[in-house]
């Protein structure tokens, strides 16, 4: 078998295997909001490649683009973790078949490059090439301009996959990506004339002739698609042929007898505790929250890069209601491994939402004091983190603990880079972005009809209320989850 019927074979055979998921329903779902978001993503990279465009003929200069495109290429890789799976998560299933396991590893790498997503990126190149072309730039300026481009973005996907891959064994990896971009950002940040910066961009627009970006673009393309292959053939080898390490008597069990006092409730709430400690996939989730608020505080404090109002409340309201938004839309995920034990017992389920309302009202401290540098430097205000504080323990958590209602598919507890990718359904999607976005317009709503102080004090007044009413609304999730008990459990059996 030649390599490119391989190819076609192991597309298929992934088309086949998404439609045989028992969340394939929910997936349709997803994947018709990912469409949607595709032709806004289209339509935004069309606008900038006209403007950047109209930039470059009113310079005279084709590499215009190149000195914008790693602040798009930024925002791409981070979108690249809600639409991009690893080359390892897929190729689990052919290790022990009569096949070159290079090879599928090549094919897997070759679908991430020649992937939709990338080609989307045609719609910034291609309107940009037009326009350039008709201010009088020579055909093959353009075209390595375009190659160039897109040999970047192809770059960007296999930076991705390298990255992804070392996250997914150790957080710690997190420091490549961020050291990586600091080295193109740090300067515009802290330099207040931005000279290392305006330097830079001279030297890269006018004393750089654009055909060198085509071999250094290749060059980084072919780099790291070798590394991937290698990477990704040594870790999933690795993770199939290792035993699991045995291990000795446990020196020290975390008892959290404190919780003792509150009784069922309490144990629920030394579980939550303990599943974090624990488990990989949960205690991820924790620290990649905690070190997004760390950043983005840093950040706010020490730059005015997000001075203006609306983007500060945007991003105080986005500190206290990240980890929320993380962990509660797959709220009832990490139970699904062992939901049959805690339908045993009348209302077992009830005073685990209880417990977990609790965690995570609790864990609201943590951005709270994290926060406190920026009311220091003077771009938020103690009456705006109560604010957004009241708000995400009352209606942000109210609505994402309503999918306790309809999700039925299991989180894995200590997921591999062989793991499966565990899509999120639609509903998951629209929660989670009505819940970011929803809260931010009222705000907005109440500062146009009122003063910022009467603004803040409105919202900490409904998100009190909702705060106080979780018992009446925790029934009530919980009696619509009994009500669809026996549907549940069988999404949940089916994928464990």
């Amino acid at each position: 078998m030649n390599r490119l019927r391989l190819f076609r074979l192991l597309r298929r055979n992934n088309n086949l295997g998404i439609r045989r998921s028992p969340a394939f329903e929910q997936s349709v779902i997803a994947k018709v909001m990912m469409y949607i978001g595709a032709a806004f993503a289209a339509i935004y990279l069309i606008f900038f490649g006209v403007m950047f465009a109209m930039m470059a003929n009113e310079d005279a200069d084709l590499g215009v683009v190149f000195l914008i495109l790693p602040l798009l290429l930024l925002m791409d890789f981070g979108a690249r973790f809600g639409v991009q799976q690893t080359p390892a998560m897929l190729m689990k299933p052919y290790m022990l078949l009569p096949l070159p396991r290079h090879t599928i590893i090549e094919t897997f790498l070759l679908s991430s490059v020649f992937s939709g997503w990338n080609l989307l990126w045609l719609c910034l190149f291609v309107p940009y090439a037009i326009i350039t072309l008709a201010g009088g730039a020579t055909f093959l300026e353009v075209l390595c301009v375009v190659l160039s481009g897109m040999f970047l973005v192809m770059f960007n996907s296999q930076w991705y996959l390298f990255v992804r891959t070392l996250v997914a064994r150790s957080l710690l990896w997190w420091l490549v990506p961020a050291a990586f971009y600091a080295a193109y950002f740090v300067p515009m940040i802290t330099d207040d004339k931005w000279h290392l910066f305006s330097k830079f961009a001279d030297f890269l627009v006018d004393d750089l002739p654009v055909w060198v970006f085509l071999p250094f673009s290749l060059l980084l393309l072919l780099a790291f698609f070798f590394i991937n292959r290698r990477m990704q053939f040594r870790f999933v080898y690795e993770e199939i042929c290792r035993e699991e390490k045995k291990e000795g008597a446990m020196r020290h069990v975390s008892q959290f007898t404190f919780l003792e006092r509150y009784g069922q409730t309490g144990e629920y709430l030394k579980l939550e505790l303990k599943s974090i400690l624990r488990n990989k996939a949960i205690r991820s989730r924790v620290f990649m929250s905690l070190g997004l608020v760390v950043m983005l505080v840093a950040i706010i404090t020490f730059s005015d890069m997000y001075d203006g109002f609306l983007i500060l409340n945007f991003w105080c309201y986005y500190c206290f209601s990240i980890y929320g938004l993380t962990a509660l839309v797959k709220v009832m995920g990490a139970e699904g491994n062992y939901i049959d034990l805690l339908m045993t017992h009348r209302e077992n389920i009830l005073s685990l939402l209880r417990a977990k309302y609790y965690f995570h009202v609790a864990i609201l401290i943590v951005p709270f004091i994290l926060c406190i540098p920026a009311v220091i430097a003077g771009k938020f205000s103690m009456l705006m983190l109560l604010a957004y504080a009241m708000l995400t323990s009352g209606i942000l958590y109210f609505v994402m603990f309503q999918l306790g209602v309809y999700n039925k598919q299991t989180l894995p507890l200590n997921q591999k880079i062989t793991g499966k990718g565990n899509v999120e359904n639609g509903l998951q999607l629209v929660v989670e972005l009505l819940a970011m976005f929803i809260p931010i317009l009222i705000v907005a709503i109440l500062l146009l009809l009122f003063s910022e102080t009467i603004a803040y004090i409105v919202l900490s007044v409904i998100g009190f209320v909702f705060t106080l009413a979780h018992p009446w609304w925790l029934r009530n999730i919980y009696q619509r989850m009994m009500e669809r008990r026996y549907e549940n459990l069988e999404g949940f059996h089916a994928t464990r």
